[in-house]
């Protein structure tokens, strides 16, 4: 499948096995990427040499398409995979006909620069392959088409990675204190405290939305 319309001289193209990742997993975590993970394929290579682009934090931007078996969010598998390899990879993850993306901000670890460090996930929602999709746009530097997709799949616009991470880190505090509060919700029993919980609700909501 290709999600990105990208030049012919980023092509990569390769299959990557699962148990190249052996050494950055537990037993539990290889059983997963067997049962989770279809296949692994590098398709797209962003740097100086296939885009005339250069970058000051982020060197090059790795394309990886992973399919699947099933249906599910694979963040800890991917982070697993991101920590391995110490470029910025823009994760393809595709079940059926429908797609999502993860990309992490990152940096190398102080004492092995052949790891990476995380900083914070991007991570978008499900999407039909036939929506319009995102999109990465070539110009300027590797450091903006980064920063570019970041801010497409947060929804926040910016240039500056610190505020979109911010505001995303935000964003995702008052969708957990939601969706936490949902679940106290059905289950108390009493009315008075139903109803102070739901007016609780309706203001976080309410400020999540304002944050969106």
């Amino acid at each position: 499948m290709t999600y990105f319309e990208l030049p012919k001289s980023t092509i990569v193209n390769r299959f990557i096995p699962k148990n190249a990742f052996d050494d950055y997993t537990n037993s539990s975590q290889k059983k997963k990427f067997t049962d989770t993970i279809d296949k692994i394929t590098w398709l797209n290579k962003l740097s100086k040499d296939t885009i005339n682009l250069d970058g000051n934090d982020v060197k090059e931007i790795q394309i990886f398409e992973i399919k699947l078996k099933t249906k599910e969010k694979i963040q800890p598998l991917l982070n697993v995979i991101d920590k391995a390899i110490p470029y910025h990879i823009v994760f393809i993850v595709t079940f059926g006909e429908e797609t999502y993306l993860s990309t992490s901000k990152k940096h190398n670890h102080i004492n092995n620069e052949n790891t990476a460090v995380i900083d914070w996930n991007f991570i978008s929602e499900w999407q039909p392959n036939a929506k319009k999709k995102l999109s990465l746009n070539l110009k300027e530097s590797i450091d903006f088409i980064f920063t570019d997709l970041c801010s497409q799949i947060s929804g926040f616009q910016s240039k500056n990675i610190k505020e979109i991470i911010e505001k995303d880190s935000s964003k995702t505090k008052f969708k957990k204190q939601i969706e936490e509060l949902e679940v106290k919700i059905k289950k108390e029993k009493q009315f008075n405290l139903k109803v102070e919980m739901n007016q609780k609700l309706k203001e976080l909501k309410k400020e999540y939305k304002e944050l969106k």
